[in-house]
């Protein structure tokens, strides 16, 4: 589905944060539509982890508004499915990957999960969701990293959210299953109708079934197609200084300082901001 054909999930208008009596985000304003798979690109410090945490309702906002499905955002929603950056599984843990799946649905609630038959089979279509059938039983803490995050977005995507949120899913993956996981999520975004919102320090990964993109700089985003953001003025005027973008055996960079190729030094996610 095309981002001019889809109705926003999440629309963020004006949003402005600050931390520390630093302004971390400056009037920042997107939408992510129903099926639309939407990066959030930006370096450390750039200010995607505090924008997601708003969009949860885990983080306080100076000023502007958060809506999901035309309404404002709750401080509790079953809307949001969330995978956060840092999950640290104890290897020893005696928890099956399946288990960690099913507390997606009650592990809210206190006391012992019930095991009906309707909530072992939304497991079970979480597993298949994410290709996990073959280690479902698996202790969660022994399983590889890209096994870890399939998981992880089955925990998430259980309660059948309309909006997905993950934060920094690619930063300990190897390529091979990096790939997997965005190539994973596009066909949940599309199967399942779900609004996918990403962070990433990297742009490329994502390009092949990128939808939309956010960049963060400076506290302000540019937003739209990586056609209309990803282009030399609009990120001169979000960095505040002038870089060049460069595209190269199909993959981009973009390039910091005023001397255009004498700086060709840093990729995408090492432009100072």
């Amino acid at each position: 589905m095309s981002a001019s054909e889809s109705a926003p999930i999440l629309e963020v208008e004006n949003l402005s944060v600050s931390l520390s009596g630093r302004r971390v985000l400056d009037q920042v304003s997107f939408s992510v539509g129903t099926g639309e798979f939407t990066g959030l690109i930006g370096t450390n410090g750039a200010g995607k982890t505090t924008l997601l945490r708003a969009v949860l309702g885990m983080q306080v906002h100076d000023s502007g508004v958060i809506h999901l499905l035309g309404r404002p955002r709750s401080k509790r929603n079953h809307l949001i499915g969330y995978v956060p950056q840092k999950i640290n599984l104890d290897p020893d843990m005696p928890m099956r990957a399946r288990d960690l799946v099913g507390l997606g649905l009650d592990g809210h609630r206190l006391g012992v999960p019930l095991r009906t038959r309707s909530r072992n089979a939304a497991v079970e279509a979480s597993l298949a969701a994410v290709g996990a059938e073959s280690f479902g039983d698996a202790r969660v803490g022994q399983l590889s990293g890209g096994e870890q995050q399939r998981i992880l977005i089955a925990h998430a995507i259980i309660s059948r959210p309309r909006l997905l949120l993950l934060d920094e899913p690619l930063a300990n993956l190897d390529l091979h299953s990096g790939q997997e996981i965005v190539g994973l999520l596009a066909a949940i975004a599309t199967e399942q109708k779900v609004a996918v919102l990403l962070s990433a320090h990297e742009i490329n990964p994502l390009l092949p079934v990128m939808d939309r993109v956010v960049y963060l700089a400076n506290g302000r985003a540019a937003s739209g197609t990586t056609e209309e953001v990803i282009k030399t003025e609009v990120l001169s005027a979000l960095y505040g200084h002038h870089v060049d973008v460069i595209s190269v055996h199909g993959r981009i960079l973009v390039v910091a300082g005023h001397e255009g190729l004498d700086h060709l030094t840093m990729s995408h996610d090492e432009v100072p901001g």
